[in-house]
């Protein structure tokens, strides 16, 4: 597949993955998410916003996981954006996206994957943008496949990995880089811990017998 020197957001390039992609990861599931049925790859958290922080998946099944990442950046008031890019399917999609992340303004990238995941280290070999990769179990293995195909990155091109299945940490840690120069989003992510750390408290359970 290749992209024929189109920009990112041109709609011939869209064409051309409507044709290639949309008859193969669209899932009429997640279209209730609004999900692009023009492309069947996008979903926008924001529409009228600009997202800082790129979420993609290797396919559709990936979004349940992914989806924790963009609900809890949305509760953080950090826009974001929710797409298929496959390394194995689509390598030149792949590349197109994260040659242009950094000029489309976005600051950080979530990337999860099962399997053979070589996603997030295909993202991190072609831009200087963190790389947040989140391992996704699957029925075989359970995740572990994948969690080292993330963690295991040569020298030079780190991918930070965060736990099989752990978007919501993906997260956080995004709002985090995104928090060393926004001091609004680090009071943001301290009302958010201490509001984890009163639950806790709050809950007679967690006490146990005195």
């Amino acid at each position: 597949m290749h992209a024929g020197g189109q920009g990112f957001d041109s709609p011939h390039l869209h064409q051309i993955f409507h044709f290639d992609i949309s008859s193969y990861f669209l899932n009429e599931s997640y279209c209730d998410i609004n999900c692009s049925k023009e492309t069947g790859m996008t979903i926008n958290t924001n529409k009228e916003g600009n997202p800082v922080v790129g979420i993609v998946g290797g396919s559709t099944s990936d979004f349940p996981i992914l989806k924790k990442a963009v609900d809890l950046l949305t509760d953080l008031d950090v826009e974001s954006e929710l797409k298929v890019v496959s390394a194995h399917r689509t390598p030149d999609w792949l590349f197109e996206y994260a040659e242009a992340a950094e000029s489309r303004g976005l600051k950080v990238i979530i990337a999860g994957a099962g399997g053979a995941a070589h996603l997030p280290g295909m993202l991190a070999a072609k831009t200087i943008l963190p790389i947040i990769g989140v391992p996704v179990p699957l029925e075989h293995l359970k995740g572990m496949d994948s969690l080292l195909s993330i963690v295991q990155m040569p020298r030079g091109v780190p991918v930070a990995t965060v736990a099989i299945g752990g978007a919501e940490n993906a997260a956080i840690l995004a709002a985090e880089i995104l928090a060393i120069q926004d001091e609004g989003l680090r009071a943001k992510l301290r009302n958010w811990r201490n509001t984890l750390t009163e639950t806790v408290l709050l809950n007679p359970e967690s006490r146990g017998a005195i």
